[in-house]
């Protein structure tokens, strides 16, 4: 039986490939040679010239969110342009919750 694959991206080269998941296997740009970012199943690219959502998928990555099948379907809540990463700053700052945190939040209160 085939395992799943899992979606892997290059930050610099703003690409997503599909690859079978290997802990033991670092894998490399085909374009670029850096290492590609694990990014889980659930993860669905932004086209590579909106430079906005590569921004924004960009500091998700660098926080440690992650795009992973959840029990009931997606991976829930991630922000898709900067002024919502930016609302999730203040209020993670305002607040002292973990940024990562504060990041998959659907609404602020």
């Amino acid at each position: 039986m085939a395992h799943a694959k899992t979606s892997y991206v290059c930050l610099p080269c703003r690409a997503s490939y599909k690859q079978a998941y290997d802990r033991n296997r670092e894998r490399v740009c085909p374009q670029c040679a850096q290492t590609l970012v694990h990014v889980g199943s659930a993860f669905a690219a932004p086209r590579r010239r909106d430079v906005e959502a590569w921004r924004t998928l960009s500091v998700l990555l660098h926080a440690g969110v992650r795009f992973h099948k959840s029990c009931c379907g997606g991976p829930g809540y991630r922000p898709r342009t900067l002024h919502e990463v930016r609302e999730r700053m203040a209020y993670a700052r305002r607040t002292g919750r973990p940024f990562a945190e504060a990041l998959v939040l659907r609404d602020l209160p």
